[in-house]
């Protein structure tokens, strides 16, 4: 099978193309990412000679190069993991979140229509449905939970569920959608709560805090996502959503005070900031579907995982290093300039 995923330079995505040329090498894999900020070409380094592995540069919203692209590489299956994902940029930038992760979204999937792609999957988050309140531990994230978004970011990636889902019924296109929780693990941009903690404590820098750090997030090892979307593309059902979740409920501040511990830092060095607009309280998912459909669930406890985590981090300070120096930018040049 050939796959374009795109973003696959950002955090989940070069994960996911990891995992799948480790476990499928025999499909061939596209990566179309922009290198927009977040993207960096350093976290495919390992699999930059991979024979069955090629890179191209572009961007999503762009349609005369997406439907290029596909016409030459001719894919049978699309996965959109390309997005602008981070709330304080939405609530600065609306349009940006618009322009990549709504109509970016509808350009892939028209060139998937042109080109007879046989599967488009749809990389979303919990976001889309809102919160839930702290004092109902007894609530959970369905695949029916109404959407309730709270953010420019969390109703760009609704709009683009909805847009999918549309594609489906309208269209014929074999579409699916998986919506997970916070991921955390290797190669994850120093902005988001756990790479951001790590690294601001490994350089005895203040790791700010939104609030009182109350709002909880249901943690997913990045491994465990990869597993899930590899299982919805092979044997998922057209049009259908599927929640995916860690069942690892933490407070914001709990998981700041445990990277804290295991690197052996002082608590002082937390810092309660202003709180931003609208944010969510807590994000919780039942995955029950997508375990009864096709037998996942997640195996990577959180204590695990943010100790496999943090060992990455201490072990590739110079992956991190390079993207607080603003080098991890030349990367590319030095490694696909003259390919």
């Amino acid at each position: 099978m050939k796959i374009i995923v795109t973003g696959g330079a950002g955090f989940i995505g070069g994960n996911f193309i990891h995992y799948m040329l480790s476990e499928h090498p025999e499909d061939r894999i596209v990566c179309l990412d922009k290198l927009t900020y977040a993207g960096n070409p350093e976290t495919l380094a390992p699999v930059i000679d991979h024979p069955n592995f090629s890179f191209s540069r572009g961007d999503i919203a762009d349609r005369d190069y997406v439907f290029d692209l596909f016409s030459r590489e001719k894919p049978d299956a699309v996965v959109n993991f390309a997005a602008e994902s981070h709330v304080d940029r939405s609530i600065e930038d609306p349009g940006l979140f618009l322009r990549t992760n709504v109509i970016g979204t509808g350009i892939l999937m028209d060139a998937s229509l042109r080109c007879g792609v046989r599967r488009f999957h749809q990389v979303s988050t919990d976001e889309v449905y809102g919160d839930l309140p702290l004092d109902r531990p007894d609530l959970f994230f369905t695949e029916q939970t109404p959407l309730h978004t709270s953010s420019p970011y969390s109703a760009s990636k609704a709009a683009a569920d909805l847009l999918a889902l549309s594609y489906y019924r309208t269209y014929g296109l074999f579409v699916t959608i998986s919506r997970c929780s916070n991921n955390y693990g290797p190669y994850h941009f120093p902005e988001k709560l756990i790479p951001l903690m790590i690294v601001n404590a490994l350089r005895d820098e203040p790791l700010p805090v939104y609030g009182k750090g109350e709002n909880v997030r249901d943690w997913l090892y990045v491994v465990d996502h990869c597993r899930a979307i590899d299982l919805i593309l092979r044997d998922g059902r057209a049009g259908e959503v599927y929640n995916v979740g860690g069942h690892n409920e933490r407070t914001n501040l709990c998981v700041v005070e445990e990277i804290l511990r295991r690197l052996g830092k002082n608590p002082d060095l937390i810092r309660f900031v202003t709180d931003r607009p609208g944010h969510d309280r807590r994000y919780a998912i039942d995955p029950s579907k997508i375990k009864a459909e096709l037998g996942w669930e997640p195996t990577t406890g959180f204590e695990e995982g943010i100790g496999r985590t943090i060992d990455w981090y201490l072990g590739h300070r110079e992956w991190w290093e390079r993207i607080l120096s603003g080098e991890y930018r030349d990367y590319y040049e030095k490694m696909y300039g003259d390919r």
